[in-house]
């Protein structure tokens, strides 16, 4: 026995995108309309038919919704990727010195050297990828329902930048040990973006128990 046309649901992982983007007088309409011919389709050509349809349609909405998030509040939403940035310059230097202190403190260089090269190579990396994470919540927070535009715009730019110093560096210097930390520049650059996803799948929850309460 087949399942009905109405009981298929899409893809969570593209319905979940398609939320992140969608401002929130428009989310129901585009769901509904995609819904209905994801259910269309299923039903003559197989799930597997709509499934495809469907993720090509999120991939082809999801970057129009961003513009259309980033065209209704440009001032808005290029004040706070500019803040982001910002913040980074100000937070930055205060990652390093701390670590340090602690090593000193506890004179972890002289007796425990592993755990002391540790913390003064990864422990840091992995200070700089908190505070991404940080910025990144900072920003989704400050730009209601455009959480992911000023996010992906944030860790676009440090993406790039990452990229170009590294590529100079390597020019310049003949080192390709550069290129190998452009994984952690990666990853803080998508820390951000996994801040600006959180905050907004926190808010749709948020919004979805206050319209069913």
């Amino acid at each position: 026995m087949t399942s009905k046309p109405y009981l298929i649901q899409p893809p969570r992982i593209a319905v979940w995108l398609l939320n992140l983007f969608a401002l929130t007088e428009e989310v129901e309409s585009i769901l509904g309309d995609l819904l209905e011919e994801f259910s269309l389709i299923a039903s003559k050509s197989g799930l597997a038919s709509a499934r495809s349809w469907y993720w090509r349609q999120t991939m082809r909405t999801v970057p129009q919704l961003a513009g259309v998030g980033f065209r209704t509040a440009p001032w808005m939403t290029a004040a706070a990727v500019v803040g982001g940035f910002l913040l980074r310059k100000l937070l930055g230097p205060l990652v390093e010195p701390p670590i340090f202190a602690v090593l000193e403190r506890y004179q972890v260089f002289e007796h425990h050297f592993s755990t002391y090269k540790f913390f003064a190579s990864t422990g840091i990396d992995i200070g700089h990828l908190i505070t991404f994470l940080l910025i990144g919540f900072i920003v989704a927070f400050a730009v209601k329902e455009r959480e992911m535009v000023a996010t992906m715009a944030l860790g676009l730019i440090y993406g790039v930048m990452a990229v170009v110093g590294s590529v100079y560096m390597v020019t310049r210097t003949g080192e390709s040990a550069y290129l190998w930390r452009l994984t952690w520049y990666f990853a803080d650059a998508f820390a951000i973006v996994i801040a600006g996803a959180i905050v907004r799948t926190h808010r749709l929850a948020a919004a979805s128990r206050h319209s069913t309460s």
